[in-house]
């Protein structure tokens, strides 16, 4: 791997980096942080979308034709890692972004270029992603959400769960069931969803976390024109590969390692202050080694992305090693995450909102947070499953 960035590549980052600096308020990710109400934060980052945007780092991996930036695959790893280390609050519309809009970039018809990817650039209109179902999570191919041709529309009748900012959205991209008595692969198609069609109900969940990101989505004969169809009839499982291509790629893991590893830091710092009666906690042995494999760990997970990022630029397509990317990450997070709570010892247990809670009571959410780790954009055992059949050759 070659770890040296053009001089090209070196002003993308110093741009990007003065850009953040006047666009975040001042005392950003010190004094002053995102709002802690669910329906606040969801104003706060819908105006720091329209921030991006206005700043034309909204969507910076599409063409300049369709308002992007053209950036290459190293400018997108620099813009996660540099989003993250400046504490940058996440996309609202991020499905709009690297799912949605990259998909009909790669699928779509030209009216449907011309529909829709001007506002989810502008971040005017944002987006979920609805391919989940109740009994349909890991194994997507089963679903069984229906959509029924009758003249120029479908009519969907189904119901979609895990589907993330959905009560925030105007629009849904779904998976869903036009051919029955075909193999569950081959009946699958792609929809674009107005989320204010008659028909469509959606009923928030509350996580462990206590957040509501998730939601239940349920369509009670939806009609859908035809015109919305990504592709052909049928074809939606190969659609929906190059989807999770992008939902399980090296950027996002850079972006996650940067934020992984701040949190690693105050974990340090933490334990390096907090007195016991032998000195501090990173004075115990067994607190070092945990502390040791997780550094090792999140460091890792940075080489396991870049292994990727030299793969693509080598010319291979975007492919199963994805998986592995999602699959080392996930039980990586989970693992530190775990070490946090066993290295605080009996503090564990004062959450955020106590006032005695260590670094805020952070670490007990991150914890809760990290447990959807290797449930979201692929289960575990699914990553499993394709590493072994696509990149190991083991029989089904």
């Amino acid at each position: 791997m070659d770890f040296t960035y053009t001089d090209e590549e070196h002003r993308f980052r110093l741009e990007l980096r003065a850009w953040l600096a006047t666009a975040l308020p001042e005392g950003w990710g010190e004094t002053v942080f995102e709002p802690e109400d669910e329906e606040e934060r969801y104003l706060f980052r819908r105006d720091w979308d329209k921030k991006l945007s206005s700043g034309r780092w909204a969507g910076i991996n599409w063409p300049v034709e369709y308002g992007g930036r053209g950036a290459t695959l190293v400018e997108r790893g620099i813009f996660a890692e540099e989003m993250a280390r400046a504490k940058a609050p996440e996309s609202l519309n991020i499905i709009g972004h690297n799912l949605a809009g990259t998909t009909i970039l790669h699928h779509g018809s030209q009216a449907q270029k011309d529909r829709f990817l001007p506002p989810i650039i502008a971040n005017e209109e944002f987006w979920c992603q609805g391919f989940s179902e109740p009994n349909a999570g890991s194994d997507l191919a089963s679903v069984r959400t229906k959509a029924v041709r009758k003249g120029d529309k479908y009519v969907v009748n189904g119901q979609k769960i895990w589907t993330s900012y959905a009560q925030y959205s105007q629009w849904c991209f779904a998976l869903v069931r036009t051919d029955p008595d075909a193999p569950k692969h081959k009946g699958l198609s792609f929809l674009l969803i107005d989320m204010s069609s008659p028909g469509i109900s959606i009923r928030p969940l509350r996580q462990i976390s206590g957040e509501s990101e998730f939601n239940e989505t349920f369509f009670e004969d939806v009609e859908v024109p035809v015109e919305n169809l990504v592709g052909q009839e049928n074809d939606g499982w190969r659609i929906a590969m190059t989807t999770l291509a992008y939902e399980r790629g090296p950027e996002d893991c850079l972006g996650r390692q940067v934020r992984f590893k701040q949190e690693l830091e105050k974990l340090l710092e933490v334990c390096a202050a907090e007195p016991t009666a032998n000195g501090v906690l990173a004075d115990d042995p067994v607190v070092r080694q945990k502390l040791g494999r997780s550094i090792v760990e999140v460091e890792a997970m940075r080489l396991v992305a870049l292994k990727s990022f030299s793969r693509i630029l080598a010319g291979d397509e975007r492919g199963p090693d994805a998986s592995v990317i999602k699959l080392y990450w996930s039980h990586a997070a989970q693992r530190m995450n775990e070490a946090a709570l066993d290295i605080l010892g009996p503090a564990a247990v004062l959450s955020e909102g106590d006032d005695d809670a260590m670094a805020g009571g952070r670490f007990q959410t991150s914890f809760l947070q990290s447990k959807a780790f290797s449930i979201y954009s692929g289960s575990s055992e699914i990553q499993r499953n394709i590493i072994g059949e696509r990149m190991l050759g083991l029989p089904r």
